[in-house]
């Protein structure tokens, strides 16, 4: 069995990176969402395991000392963490391994995978940023710009991924995420690792 691909998927809030991950994974019977661990409480509807693996604080930082986490870090007063453990036996299991995670959580990953693959996923216009990142038009104009802020901190790491791709239509955008996860599963390295011996019976016979 050919070991899987791991993919790196960023996005600045607003682009959408979240809806497009969960219509492109459940369909693709090869592609897992790795689940990450975090000492945040579960909201109403999540459930651990799913969604998060939901860990107190003691055990979470455990884990860092023992070098389980490919990547880590603090958000607000709570800690995110991809568990190498886990991505590693999707791979072995031959399945190819999404992880949604932001710019520093991917320059820690291909620290130990440099063959992972990275897509950003970026908002096509400034306008349709700050649509998106005001909502219902409930938040206050300081809340909006510091998303805004936040958003272009995000976006300036673009040049660190392999793949663009602009939602600017959602079902375009999902085709694109498609059609690369189809093209990196037709790399020569990858189909030889699935069909070299059939390859050498061919070359042999």
């Amino acid at each position: 069995m050919s070991q899987g691909a791991v993919f790196i998927v960023s996005a600045p809030s607003g682009a959408g990176k979240t809806s497009l991950l969960r219509a492109l994974i459940p369909p693709d019977p090869r592609l897992r969402l790795s689940v990450s661990h975090t000492t945040r409480p579960p909201r109403p509807g999540e459930h651990d395991g799913v969604h998060y693996h939901f860990v107190d604080r003691e055990r979470f930082e455990r884990m860092v000392a023992e070098g389980a986490f490919l990547e880590h870090a603090q958000v607000f007063d709570n800690l995110y963490g991809t568990a190498e453990s886990t991505v590693r036996q999707l791979r072995d299991a031959g399945h190819d391994v999404v992880l949604e995670i932001d710019w520093q959580g991917a320059r820690q990953v291909r620290a130990r995978f440099p063959d992972a693959i990275g897509l950003f996923i970026v908002p096509p216009s400034v306008a349709a940023l700050r649509e998106r990142l005001g909502g219902r038009g409930q938040d206050s104009a300081e809340i909006i710009e510091r998303r805004m802020r936040d958003a272009r901190s995000e976006l300036s790491h673009y040049g660190e991924y392999d793949y663009l791709v602009v939602n600017d239509q959602f079902e375009r955008a999902l085709e694109d995420l498609r059609a690369i996860v189809a093209a990196e599963r037709l790399r020569r390295p990858r189909q030889v690792d699935a069909f070299g011996a059939a390859l050498a019976a061919m070359l042999a016979a």
